[in-house]
């Protein structure tokens, strides 16, 4: 076990991490360059996908109020890691889940869904990711992910979106989406084709 310390948004954290975990040692930099773009208010809905310690959507908790966030990793010990973390940030009314993306997860209207994805391996976790992660925002709701491969992000977010607004932060591109309409984009165009 490690224990991180950060100040991110005007908080001050502090982390267990495990050597198994994503970035065990520090705040990973695209973590805190995307956490840089968004703004959380009171009573917002959020959703950290793929939370792995728990620092998304421990500072999202902080701000919006615990009860109104959702945590979700396929890890196991991702899972009893940030849900320990969240406590010991006094946010544990933060719902913590184990699950593969979505399958586990049965609430939407999210007002933001921030991930940072696996982007060193194949897309198709992102593909689902921005796919299911869509349908679980409330219209007017924000997908935020951080990646330092834009192209492939930026087209697959206007595909589904119809919009995918780049932040250059700290070496990284922080893409923020927005659900204006309920149907995908692309589904939309074919449907005025015809």
């Amino acid at each position: 076990m490690a224990t991180i310390e950060v100040s991110v948004n005007d908080e001050q954290l502090s982390f267990e991490t495990t050597e198994t975990l994503f970035s065990p040692r520090r705040a990973d930099r695209g973590t805190l360059a995307m956490l840089s773009m968004v703004t959380f208010e009171g009573g917002q809905r959020v959703l950290d996908l793929g939370c792995g310690y728990g620092l998304v959507g421990i500072l999202a908790a902080k701000k919006v109020g615990g009860e109104n966030v959702v945590m979700l990793d396929v890890d196991s010990e991702a899972v009893r890691v940030a849900a320990a973390n969240a406590a010991q940030n006094n946010v544990p009314d933060v719902q913590v889940v184990e699950s593969d993306g979505f399958q586990s997860l049965d609430e939407s209207a999210f007002d933001h869904i921030l991930s940072n994805p696996p982007y060193h391996t194949d897309f198709s976790v992102a593909r689902s990711f921005i796919l299911k992660g869509f349908n679980r925002l409330k219209l007017g709701g924000r997908m935020w992910m951080v990646t330092k491969r834009s192209t492939w992000y930026r087209r697959k977010l206007q595909s589904v979106f119809g919009n995918a607004y780049q932040h250059k932060v700290d070496g990284y591109t922080v893409f923020e989406a927005v659900k204006k309409s309920d149907s995908y984009a692309q589904a939309g165009k074919r449907r005025k084709r015809r």
